[in-house]
């Protein structure tokens, strides 16, 4: 039964789309960091993460570096 619950919570998982759309050059080293835990290498490179409350939170802290894409 635990195993049921946990397939249907993973089925109903919310995802993000996150385009890097400015470049993390001359930023404070914590936004840097940011940048590069959310898996980001390359400029203008889309990724699509699990909206999990971490994420979002990685997301607001550089959001003047990215696009949330629908």
């Amino acid at each position: 039964m635990i195993k049921y619950l946990t397939d249907k919570i993973d089925d109903i998982m919310a995802t993000i789309k996150i385009k890097q759309v400015r470049s993390a050059i001359k930023r404070p080293a914590d936004q840097k960091a940011t940048i590069k835990a959310l898996g980001f290498r390359k400029l203008n490179q889309t990724l699509e993460k699990e909206a999990t409350p971490q994420i979002l939170g990685m997301v607001k802290k550089v959001q003047h570096l990215l696009e949330v894409v629908e």
